[in-house]
């Protein structure tokens, strides 16, 4: 077994070890939040994508006519993934597709009365699990939310 000199380190890191990396705390958070809120979602039957899609298809949709690249860009999920997603809440029977008012070439995304229903009882569900997750910092919330506005802010070109 090789012995280490003092001072050497397994990785060519710019940090001394992943306990000080604000990436990899980040990582670690946004995967115990994922966590929370799989098993928030989990008896509706919807992953968490399909989730952000129903609810920003329900809230947007009643104040413009949504097409998908529309919807990509509200919620932040990229387009490829958006058109699976689309494709499987469509068969869900939670949403549909019809024909533009505006734009013959796209599609309009419209809820259904049933993906409304379900919109409305699961983001009473993940709003419980986001209380429950971050109330050990809410007294800091206000600030968490500059914090991420910020990090969103400077990275919305790439």
């Amino acid at each position: 077994m090789k012995s280490k000199s003092a001072g050497s380190r397994p990785l060519p890191s710019r940090v001394a070890g992943p306990g000080v990396s604000p990436g990899f705390f980040l990582w670690k958070v946004s995967n115990a939040w994922q966590r929370r809120v799989r098993s928030a979602l989990q008896p509706f039957g919807i992953t968490h994508a399909q989730f952000v899609l129903l609810a920003t298809a329900t809230w947007f949709g009643e104040e413009e006519t949504l097409t998908q690249a529309r919807l990509s860009e509200l919620s932040g999920i990229d387009p490829m993934t958006t058109s699976q997603v689309v494709r499987a809440l469509e068969a869900a029977e939670l949403i549909v597709r019809k024909e533009h008012p505006d734009d013959p070439r796209a599609k309009a995304i419209a809820v259904t009365e049933q993906g409304r229903a379900k919109a409305r009882k699961a983001v009473v569900a993940v709003e419980e699990a986001d209380a429950a997750f971050f109330e050990p910092v809410a007294s800091s919330s206000e600030r968490l939310m500059t914090m991420f506005r910020t990090l969103l802010d400077t990275t919305k070109d790439e």
